[in-house]
């Protein structure tokens, strides 16, 4: 069926718009017809407006337009409040870049605000449309690793003012270390939109975070304000337990206080998968479970075929693991297909059905973070409150590129 495109106006023109958004939803899905942009800086909607032939706007002439159906908020989370409301006020359906506010009180009352005015609530990452996530979930759901047990997801880095140009312009504005930038919020959507998709909701938090360091200082000698103190006013770390009303279990570790290292894995009865970067949409699978290669006789453990025989007899099944890279059997994997949530969200409006990408699943996940920091306060254990339910699946493809995989997204 032919669809009539949906009309999407862009508020915010700065690096994610300007490097992977607009090009995407101009050249890549056919689905979505972008009609103008708005940014504060009128110089930057301009450039973008020249060079994808399209309108520059302001804020309130998107939202008044009759045509334009969708509100890409690709603005800095400190105003993803404020113009994700606007726009659904004005009866607007939203897509909106991570996180959908930076508390979970804003997020509250945006969700208030969208069943208030029957619009839809997209929120970022989509990377777990992507490849290799929902591949992972296809192989999980089918049994590969058994019945799920453990999840395990860490992340660190080290995030400093420590650059010449750090905060000195728009373009340069570090938005990780201000309100609803911090790593639990920005690097925490990843695995937590990615978990969620695999392992469904999470009933319990329980945890540790905050800020170590709130009080930093400029530390680049070229910086005019060099020696001076930056103050830190969002949350760097999340330490958590995580429980889910499936009964697995889970650990969630994020901090951009110290060096870099990424871990990712699920565990299960009859194996375990280690999962890839959930920042990317393609990546690596390698499962993990024992005796998946046949070994020839006389091999495999000391003593030979008896040996082998005497191991097995002790140690059980468990006695010669095996990894094994698994192909991808999804579309969405050639590097960034950021707006794939969006063009889900058109085929979602024009066939009647709930989108994938829907802000339940943002919120669901700004509620761990939130539980994990009034653990920290209470010394108790949160009880998640927000209603979750996983997101359909995408069907596998063969198709090449994205405009030929988007045709998974029209069901």
């Amino acid at each position: 069926m032919n669809h009539k495109k949906v009309k999407v106006g862009v508020i915010g023109c700065g690096t994610i718009c300007r490097s992977t958004y607009m090009p995407n939803m101009v050249n890549k899905f056919n689905i979505l017809d972008v009609v103008g942009c708005a940014d504060l800086i009128p110089e930057r909607a301009q450039a973008m407006a020249e060079q994808y032939g399209i309108k520059v706007m302001t804020n309130e002439e998107i939202y008044n337009d009759p045509e334009i159906e969708v509100v890409c908020n690709l603005t800095y989370p400190e105003s993803h409040f404020e113009v994700s409301s606007e726009a659904m006020k004005h009866g607007k359906h939203v897509y909106c870049e991570k996180m959908m506010a930076v508390d979970f009180s804003e997020a509250t009352e945006l969700m208030r605000l969208a069943k208030e005015n029957n619009v839809m609530f997209i929120t970022a990452p989509d990377t777990f449309l992507g490849a290799w996530e929902q591949s992972a979930r296809f192989y999980i759901d089918s049994g590969i690793i058994g019945t799920p047990v453990s999840v395990h997801a860490q992340h660190t880095c080290s995030y400093r003012p420590a650059n010449p140009i750090f905060d000195l312009s728009p373009d340069s504005f570090f938005f990780p270390l201000h309100p609803g930038g911090g790593l639990p919020f920005d690097w925490g959507g990843y695995y937590l939109h990615t978990m969620l998709n695999i392992l469904g909701r999470i009933t319990k938090v329980a945890g540790f975070g905050g800020n170590y360091e709130p009080n930093m200082k400029y530390t680049h000698p070229a910086h005019p304000k060099y020696g001076e103190n930056f103050f830190v006013d969002t949350p760097t770390s999340i330490f958590a337990a995580l429980e889910f009303e499936s009964g697995v279990h889970g650990t969630f570790h994020l901090t951009s206080e110290s060096y870099n290292s990424e871990f990712f894995e699920i565990t299960g009865t009859k194996g375990t998968l280690l999962l890839g970067n959930p920042n990317n949409f393609d990546g690596s699978m390698v499962l993990k479970r024992p005796n998946m290669k046949e070994k020839p006789r006389g091999m495999g453990v000391p003593g030979g075929q008896n040996g082998a025989q005497v191991a097995r007899s002790q140690l059980g099944e468990f006695a010669m693991p095996e990894e094994m890279v698994l192909p991808m059997l999804h579309g969405f994997n050639d590097g960034s297909c950021r707006g794939v949530g969006l063009a889900d969200m058109a085929y979602a409006l024009r066939n009647g059905r709930k989108p994938r990408a829907d802000a339940q699943i943002g919120y669901h996940a700004m509620e761990v973070i939130h539980g994990a920091m009034e653990s920290q306060k209470t010394g108790t254990t949160y009880v998640m409150t927000s209603p979750f339910e996983r997101p359909a699946p995408l069907a596998t493809t063969i198709a090449a590129g994205i405009t030929g995989q988007e045709a998974v997204l029209d069901d």
